[in-house]
């Protein structure tokens, strides 16, 4: 499911950004409402204003942003962090894997996009498979998918009675142009496919619902890289 505006994931996760809400480049950008606000991705670059506006929109206010989660390193995911980092001092989680790039600029795809990456410093560095931490007054999970990047990582939380997970870039690509390995990915997706999500929440193709929605769509592209 994709929409023109801002909309309601489950319970207090929204969708504030995306190439059909915010700007035609941008990735799905995510936010949790957990007192503090947690911001799942950041677009591109080109549509902060409206990210920001999206938030008021909602009846979030900005200033109540403190993280900001980064699940992959390319710039249509982290281009607006750094005017997320200097207007309201948000931190940064990243996994080690790709820290080094959202700290230098390097791998990230800006050149290919042909826009502007401002350089950022990533506070919380994940390390390992799998890592949890509480985030405002809920515990988010971070569990390490390499296979689109090698530092890609998945989000998840239990919400109302559901699992919803951010899954990011699902759909791949998985080119080692852009630092993509087949193989390892297909290990990665069947990890998702273990935390049994009710909601997928994906990095460019919407949400899939209910359950056997999510296990089908991971599925698909899980069978695509067995087959490759």
């Amino acid at each position: 499911m994709l929409m023109s505006r801002p909309f309601c994931v489950w319970k207090d996760a929204y969708v504030i950004g995306g190439p059909e809400i915010s700007h035609p480049l941008d990735c799905l950008v995510y936010v949790v409402d957990a007192d503090d606000l947690v911001l799942i991705d950041a677009g591109a670059g080109q549509s902060y204003p409206a990210l920001v506006d999206h938030l008021r929109f909602l009846g979030l206010d900005p200033e109540k942003l403190r993280y900001a989660i980064v699940t992959h390193r390319h710039i249509d995911h982290i281009g607006a962090l750094a005017q997320f980092k200097k207007h309201f001092g948000v931190e940064l989680i990243a996994h080690e894997a790709d820290a080094e790039a959202i700290e230098t600029g390097r791998d990230t795809g800006a050149g290919i996009y042909g826009v502007p990456y401002e350089t950022c410093p990533v506070e919380h560095k994940i390390k390992g498979g799998e890592a949890a931490l509480m985030l405002g007054t809920r515990e988010f999970h971070f569990v390490h998918i390499p296979g689109h990047t090698p530092g890609s990582m998945a989000v998840y939380l239990d919400m109302g009675g559901k699992r919803l997970l951010f899954g990011q870039d699902i759909h791949g690509p998985y080119l080692p142009q852009w630092g993509g390995d087949p193989k390892i990915a297909a290990g990665s997706l069947e990890r998702l496919l273990s935390l049994e999500a009710d909601i997928l929440a994906e990095g460019h193709f919407g949400i899939f619902q209910p359950a056997d929605a999510v296990r089908e769509y991971i599925q698909g592209y899980l069978k695509q890289l067995k087959a490759s």
